[in-house]
């Protein structure tokens, strides 16, 4: 079941979403950012701070009661942001994360959004082709990866970002 998450559920959210990206855990799944980077992906106080912000909601997938997966959705302009799109390393390739995505471009819809944009870290091959086979173009725009906290996120290589898009009007 997809629902909205809520500010209570926050440690369940973060240990779920460093889970997928990072450390050995992640290796579990079909895609991980292990190689790229040391520390974690969020810690507890910035997944908190994402439920004070009026523009962010965090969408959850429940089944039996555990959170198996997540992604957050920030409104700007016309468009959705989507971020911290997550799912638990012994639960992929199950559906979960097309659901999410599904939720996703619905909720973009509904706030009566053109399209939902995102940034995929460019090396993340793997990943870029399943955002594509979802209907998600590579804009041409690249960014640059810039640290918040360096005591979290260490990458071990310099990095950059891809930006996705996809229409939902």
């Amino acid at each position: 079941m997809i629902s909205l998450a809520t500010p209570d559920e926050v440690s369940e959210l973060t240990a779920l979403v460093n889970s997928a990206y990072r450390g050995e855990h992640s290796r579990k799944g079909w895609t991980t950012e292990a190689d790229l980077f040391d520390g974690a992906r969020i810690d507890e106080a910035a997944m908190a701070a994402i439920f004070s912000i009026t523009s962010a909601q965090v969408l959850k997938y429940v089944e039996s009661k555990k959170i198996l997966g997540c992604l957050r959705l920030d409104r700007h302009d016309d468009k959705l942001y989507l971020s911290m799109f997550s799912v638990s390393p012994l639960h992929q390739a199950q559906g979960i994360g097309k659901k999410l995505m599904a939720a996703a471009e619905i909720e973009a819809r509904r706030q009566a959004c053109r399209a939902i944009d995102m940034t995929v870290i460019s090396v993340r091959s793997e990943l870029i082709d399943w955002y594509h086979r979802r209907g998600y173009r590579d804009t041409g725009e690249r960014r640059p990866l810039i640290i918040k906290d360096p005591n979290m996120d260490v990458p071990k290589k310099e990095l950059s970002f891809v930006v996705l898009e996809k229409s939902v009007a």
